[in-house]
């Protein structure tokens, strides 16, 4: 049974599967000439809505630099303009975090070395510090009602490379209650990538390989020996992102190195000489098959894939190199390319699952504007295209709202497109 809220989007990529599809509600169901409208506010480093119960809609935001705070927003689901704000959060190190509803009524926030525990009324019932002085990059519920989080290892702007940092990373289990510390793994490699989990299995994207560690009734983290899922073969390939777990498989993209490097755009900032894959391992097996993207060296990307399991459809990107690509798959892995064009999408893709429309960005480095672009999962047919109001390129998190809208979030604003 699922420990978060049940609502339509209750935590990042719409549950720790990352399946990013909506667990309920409509499709936008865009019509041929159907009106829509873009409402955006500025919002500087806003990273993600979540929905609790219907016209309850929390976005998680933070400042800038090198010490630094999160706070949530509840925010008018149409407006975007705030209702209430939590107190100021404090964060430390930053790297985008996460923020989701526990089905105990709770909203809960990973940022920089913290954990909040919030009430609805975005009051703070509880606060943990951390063990690493790291920022953690989000977390994941596990059924039992447990946060599993884990310290992110890459490089960040502001950060000192020559800093003494671990050569590893750590899962750290808190309990949901007063956010104690029940459980720590140090793993045998430093991870960059977000944390997925089915069930009690916690799948870690590590700089050469994915790991995975199973999580007991008797509070205790043991990484499994027998699943290894090397990836990381290729002279000039870096390590993956956040997986996915569909399909019987975990699927993440590569060539995350230089994410650091982003200046209000992705494009033209890949620093990995291997051309950029979207990696599948079999969770049975650990066998592991790459697919190019597109073929050219010095890709980039910081985000996961979307995998589509009833169309057997793949969706990759190379943000560095402005290409979009979606592949059909078989059991065994095997792709064959759908299509393939060329946009500049960087954040988190989402799908809404019965009409195949595909959630993407395209960010418009001459006018300084990212773009909304709704697309056909089958064909790559563009279905709709709307300013979001950023001149930033999105890297972040969209979510569906509760009918006919989707919102997107940039380090500049929070925008709504609706259709109708």
């Amino acid at each position: 049974m699922s420990a978060y809220w049940r609502s339509r989007w209750p935590g990042e990529d719409g549950g720790p599967r990352r399946y990013a599809v909506p667990l309920s509600g409509p499709s936008l169901d865009i019509q041929p000439g159907e009106s829509f409208t873009v409402t955006s506010r500025d919002a500087t480093a806003s990273t993600m809505v979540v929905l609790r119960d219907p016209g309850e809609v929390y976005l998680l935001r933070h400042t800038m630099g090198a010490d630094t705070i999160s706070w949530v927003e509840q925010i008018d689901p149409e407006t975007l303009e705030p209702i209430r704000r939590s107190p100021d959060l404090p964060g430390g190190p930053m790297w985008p975090g996460g923020l989701a509803a526990h089905a105990n009524g709770s909203l809960y926030v990973v940022f920089g070395r913290y954990a909040h525990r919030l009430a609805p009324d975005l009051t703070v019932l509880a606060t943990c510090e951390l063990p690493r002085d790291r920022p953690y990059n989000s977390f994941a519920i596990l059924p039992e009602g447990f946060i599993a989080t884990k310290d992110f290892a890459g490089e960040r702007p502001l950060s000192d490379p020559a800093a003494d940092d671990p050569d590893n990373s750590e899962l750290v289990i808190l309990e949901p209650e007063n956010l104690e510390i029940v459980a720590r793994l140090e793993l045998a490699e430093r991870s960059i990538a977000r944390i997925s989990l089915a069930h009690d299995d916690i799948y870690v994207v590590g700089e050469t390989r994915l790991m995975r560690i199973r999580w007991s009734d008797t509070n205790t983290l043991t990484l499994d020996p027998d699943f290894d899922g090397l990836y990381r073969t290729l002279p000039g390939q870096t390590y993956g992102w956040d997986p996915v777990l569909a399909a019987g498989a975990a699927w993440f993209l590569d060539n995350g190195a230089g994410g650091d490097r982003y200046v209000g755009t992705m494009r033209d900032r890949g620093i990995s000489e291997a051309p950029l894959h979207l990696v599948r391992v079999n969770l049975m097996s650990g066998a592991v098959s790459l697919t190019e993207i597109c073929g050219l060296p010095n890709g980039l990307i910081v985000n996961p894939p979307l995998i589509d399991p009833r169309r057997r459809i793949a969706v990759g990107y190379d943000s560095a190199n402005g290409v979009l690509a979606a592949f059909s798959f078989d059991d065994a892995g095997a792709t064959t390319l759908l299509w393939r064009r060329e946009q500049n999408h960087a954040c988190h893709p989402m799908l809404f699952p019965e009409s195949g429309e595909l959630i993407t960005n395209d960010h418009d480095a001459t006018r300084f504007m990212d773009q909304f672009v709704v697309l056909d999962i089958v064909t790559g047919e563009e279905l709709l295209r709307a300013d979001t109001g950023s001149a930033a390129q999105s890297v972040l998190f969209p979510s569906p709202g509760f009918g006919r809208d989707v919102y997107l979030c940039s380090f500049l604003n929070v925008s709504r497109l609706s259709i109708g």
